[in-house]
């Protein structure tokens, strides 16, 4: 059975920073990366998917009050 792909931008440790040759990071693990943080997890963990991913959560929106 083939795993889930691990979308990291829905991940509460994943961030962009502002290195343009690693413009993808993980706060959890503590790097910077080209790729996406969880396909160098898969590559160093020899085929495993990031197991420290978290969803993030999503504030729900609450009543807006009308613009003046």
């Amino acid at each position: 059975m083939a795993a889930l792909r691990i979308d990291c931008r829905r991940c509460r440790h994943y961030f962009v920073t502002w290195d343009e040759d690693f413009p993808h990071g993980c706060r959890r693990m503590g790097f910077k990366s080209r790729r996406a943080p969880n396909d160098e997890v898969r590559c160093a963990m020899h085929g495993r998917t990031c197991r420290l991913f978290e969803q993030k959560q999503i504030p729900a929106a609450g009543p807006r009050t009308p613009a003046r």
